[in-house]
């Protein structure tokens, strides 16, 4: 018999399916994006709020699947007082719930901005998270339409202020409209509310799946190329009919005073925007924009990116929506027991950033690395003289970091630095302190003249890039150096 005890297993490091480890790069490039944004909202007078992740389950809306355990497309769980509290699946019903809860003590209109993560508890796939983050703007209080249009205008703006200027449109239409249509086939009423949706989804995916797709959706339902099955909302051949010729502008009109009333407020929107010079290419009236959520109510529009791509099966295809939103004057009402107007819309910040990422917009305001302190001496009295240096460097402004490692040879020093792609490196070992001096090496200057220096006594003669400095000058030859730096990248860029 072994009497040896097995080992424990190793936790084995997994990240969940549907979520992603961001990079320093792509958190700059997100905090650039979201401040050019945030920029654009502010203009237009909107102030930042913010809310938590988790809200009660109740708050989120009638939108999501009921269930016992409510986590179909939320992520919940039960609080010690026995209440359902699901993470956040936009950022648009937790406002409504703020709204609700400090109504009086809120300035009506309510105009507010805010960036934070979302949840869904859906299937991943490629490019498909379940967590990523929105950035939205709301309206609450004003029932006209010029804040539907204003929102539109905003949206436009901000497609602008991040360098897509003629590579995008707003699409604009109403869910008065198509309610309309739907009433029109016979799924008017309480009774159809779950048929509507799912026909409302069906639609939403009209940029990806197409007509066929969107057809198949209407009926019996659609299976994927992975073998999933989506039901479908069940309509007979005339209804989907129906749906479709509106879908395709044939010239299909139900008569529907919702229909009417919802094409009068598109024409309104349609003259306020053109009168503040925002043309067709800008912002455009499209009857087939749907919107997959229920709460919508009038006005719905979508910001789509109109330059090409390849997608997974190497088709080219144009980007697509990268954000969007609507009227939802139920939303608040839901709390408050009397009518709440309110209009905002939300940009996909992860698809965004894909977006400027395939386009090259990304800017190129890359942080430098830091310049290294180099340890040559491992006494108390040296290692306070190196933090010293690097505390002097950082409150001049400049990005520095002392070696924290355990490689005493200042070889393995100067390699560390070149893997963080430090422009300097600062050394001072003893014949140096004895003098007050301290040697900075240019790092990228030094990369460039090993390629062209062939022996080690023209090595030792030109002293690759290193200049000795007294102490006291050393935050301004550092300057001086990381300036020519930039110089010579400035050259090679242009």
């Amino acid at each position: 018999m072994n009497d040896k005890k097995k080992k424990p297993q190793k936790l084995k490091a997994r990240l969940p399916r549907g979520f992603v480890d961001r990079s320093a790069a792509d958190i700059r490039a997100v905090d650039g994006m979201v401040a050019k944004i945030r920029e654009v909202y502010e203009r237009y007078g909107f102030d930042p709020v913010e809310t938590p992740l988790f809200e009660y389950t109740d708050a989120l809306g009638k939108f999501l699947p009921d269930s016992d355990r409510p986590n179909e497309g939320v992520f919940s769980l039960k609080d010690d007082d026995d209440q359902w509290m699901s993470l956040r699946y936009d950022l648009t019903a937790p406002l409504a719930r703020h709204v609700a809860e400090n109504f009086n003590e809120i300035q009506l209109p309510y105009r507010t901005f805010r960036a934070g993560w979302v949840f869904r508890n859906e299937k991943p796939g490629p490019g498909r998270f379940r967590q990523f983050m929105q950035f939205d703007a709301d309206t609450v209080g004003a029932a006209g339409v010029q804040a539907d249009a204003e929102m539109c205008m905003m949206m436009a703006d901000t497609m602008e202020a991040l360098g897509l200027k003629g590579q995008f449109v707003v699409r604009v239409n109403n869910r008065k409209v198509f309610d309309g249509v739907l009433d029109g086939i016979g799924l008017a009423g309480d009774d159809n509310a779950g048929r509507r949706l799912t026909v409302l989804r069906a639609i939403d995916k009209l940029d990806k799946f197409g007509l066929d797709g969107v057809k198949l959706l209407l009926g019996e339902g659609r299976k994927d190329e992975s073998g999933d099955f989506t039901k479908g909302a069940g309509l007979g051949s005339d209804q989907i009919a129906s749906v479709l010729a509106y879908l395709a502008q044939d010239g299909y009109e139900p008569t529907s005073d919702l229909y009417t009333q919802g094409m009068s407020e598109l024409d309104q929107i349609e003259a306020l925007v053109r009168a503040a010079g925002y043309a067709e290419d800008r912002i455009k009236i499209d009857p087939s924009v749907i919107r997959g959520l229920e709460y919508y109510t009038g006005p719905v529009f979508e910001a789509e990116l109109t330059f090409p791509v390849t997608n997974e099966k190497g088709e080219s295809v144009v980007f697509g929506s990268v954000g969007g939103g609507g009227r939802y004057d139920g939303l608040v009402s839901r709390f408050m027991g009397q009518p709440v107007p309110a209009t905002g819309f939300s940009i996909g910040v992860s698809r965004l950033m894909t977006a400027l990422k395939n386009l090259g917009k990304l800017g190129d305001d890359e942080v430098l690395a830091p310049v290294v302190v180099c340890v040559m001496d491992r006494d108390v009295e040296a290692l306070g003289r190196y933090q010293r240096f690097t505390q002097t460097l950082r409150h001049a402004g400049i990005r520095a970091e002392m070696y924290q490692g355990n490689k005493k040879n200042f070889g393995d020093q100067l390699k560390y630095a070149d893997r963080r792609s430090a422009p300097l490196a600062i050394i001072q070992g003893g014949d140096e302190r004895a003098q007050g001096l301290v040697q900075i090496k240019d790092l990228i200057e030094g990369k460039r003249l090993s390629g062209e220096i062939e022996d080690n006594a023209a090595w030792r003669e030109a002293r690759v890039a290193q200049v000795s400095v007294p102490e006291a000058e050393l935050v301004d030859k550092v300057r001086e150096m990381l300036d020519a730096q930039r110089q010579d990248r400035d050259r090679a860029a242009g």
